[in-house]
């Protein structure tokens, strides 16, 4: 007879009970979009392993900035490709190059956007690498340096976040202590703390051009198999100076994500990344799923599995869906 009160089923009952019960709310201001600047004017070609995403002049990344604010969507990352390459990836920190320029544009054009600045040097580079190379393997100390230099750019630009993704050891110290030391105490780190070596990043290295030619990544990027290492990774990075945690890619390391979630009290950040967007992209053009449906169910597991943040590619679709 107990056994029969006990109905969960209660609550499900219709949508405003389950609204009233839900745990995890996913909102828009979860949402971070990248966007891929390029040289010239007027530019705006598709993407084509990433349906929906498009290269963009700095003229057209203002635009979309604009659109992204106007969507409630709080905060854009600027990936970019350079006018030239070089052995160390000197373009990087250029301040002509399209990603200072269109940090700076936006900026002054959406000035209550939040600005996110990748930090690594893979697409500048004529090695297509994180750093300086000593034949065949990246040194890691003599990449610092650069990685300042790049950190240091992007915030004179107008970056409001750092966000190095190189997994180079000790760069959050070193990009911390080049900031401070230039009275930029305010801008944040979001470190690319765990970030592993994995086969979903392929469509970005098309649309970064930052495919490396030679070997891989697996030297520096983390392996997939290890859970203790993505610890021991967000312990150090927080004790250089982190202010937000990223684990990436997100999807397949949800498990992770709950990890760093219940071991630290810092706002904890994941990137759906390109080949778990394409995927799903694939997909629904095939009308093999409800891309509406299984995209808010992905950034809500995401969500529920602790992260604060999601760097997506969805953002705009999503919330356009969420605004409904």
């Amino acid at each position: 007879m107990f056994a029969q009160r006990l109905r969960p089923r209660r609550l499900r009952i219709s949508e405003n009970v389950r609204s009233m019960v839900r745990e995890t709310t996913l909102s828009v201001k979860d949402f971070v979009y990248p966007i891929f600047v390029v040289p010239g004017e007027n530019v705006c070609e598709p993407i084509p392993s990433m349906p929906g995403c498009n290269h963009l002049s700095v003229d057209k990344a203002v635009e979309l900035a604009k659109e992204i604010a106007s969507l409630g969507i709080p905060a854009v990352e600027v990936f970019g490709l350079p006018e030239y390459k070089d052995e160390i990836g000197s373009s990087a920190w250029d301040m002509t190059s399209p990603v200072q320029r269109a940090i700076a544009a936006i900026k002054k054009e959406v000035p209550d956007l939040v600005i996110v600045g990748d930090v690594c040097l893979c697409q500048y580079t004529t090695h297509g690498h994180c750093g300086r190379l000593d034949g065949h393997y990246v040194d890691n100390d003599a990449t610092l340096p650069l990685l300042q230099n790049v950190a240091v750019s992007q915030a004179e630009a107008g970056a409001d976040i750092i966000a190095p993704s190189d997994m180079m050891d000790g760069r959050v110290r070193a990009i911390r202590e080049a900031l401070d030391d230039r009275g930029m105490t305010n801008v944040s780190i979001m470190s690319y703390a765990v970030k592993y070596a994995s086969g979903y990043y392929g469509p970005f290295r098309d649309a970064a051009d930052s495919a490396p030619q030679f070997g891989d990544r697996k030297q520096y990027q983390m392996d997939p198999a290890n859970a203790h290492e993505a610890m021991k990774e967000v312990d150090l990075d927080i004790a250089e100076g982190a202010d937000i945690i990223m684990v990436k890619p997100a999807l397949a390391y949800l498990d992770i994500v709950h990890r760093v979630r219940e071991r630290i009290e810092y706002p904890v950040a994941v990137y759906n990344v390109s080949g778990e967007y394409a995927m799903v992209k694939a997909a629904a053009q095939n009308g093999w799923i409800d891309e509406k449906r299984i995209v808010l169910e992905t950034l809500t597991s995401m969500k529920r599995a602790g992260a604060d943040i999601i760097i997506t590619y969805h953002a705009i679709d999503a919330a356009k869906w969420l605004k409904e």
